[in-house]
């Protein structure tokens, strides 16, 4: 598993280091996820979610990569560019993490979500949202 992946609980890493995050709340996030998943035959890569608040999902990417991409109203690149900070949380792979959980995990095969993939589902997601 990826190092950045706490052994329990849950822990907070920076964006843009270990891995950039596009985040997307409620339903608009549940279905991007629902149509990568469905797309990938669930090997999307790793998607946390969170549980409280707004319901968000971070989907997580190679690092310096978010920036790249326009990315629809609702969705958010979290990484380290224009001196930005963020932080996302991360669980882990068993055990207690609430609030937080996977939605899809890391693999060796896919260590993390393919961008060009998450940009075009995002993309059709909210078009059908419309």
């Amino acid at each position: 598993m990826p190092d950045w992946v706490p052994a329990s609980g849950h822990a907070l890493r920076h964006a843009g280091i270990h891995f950039d995050a596009i985040r997307i709340g409620g339903f608009f996030g549940e279905h991007v996820a629902y149509l990568l998943m469905e797309f990938t035959d669930f090997r999307a890569g790793p998607i946390v979610r969170e549980y409280t608040g707004d319901e968000y999902h971070y989907f997580l990417l190679p690092p310096q990569t978010a920036a790249a991409y326009r990315w629809p109203a609702g969705a958010r690149a979290l990484s380290r560019e224009a001196g930005a900070l963020a932080f996302v949380g991360v669980p882990a792979m068993a055990g207690e993490t609430y609030p937080l959980g996977w939605r899809s995990l890391p693999t060796l095969e896919v260590p993390f979500v393919e961008v060009e993939l998450l940009q075009e589902m995002v993309t059709r997601a909210a078009s059908a949202l419309r």
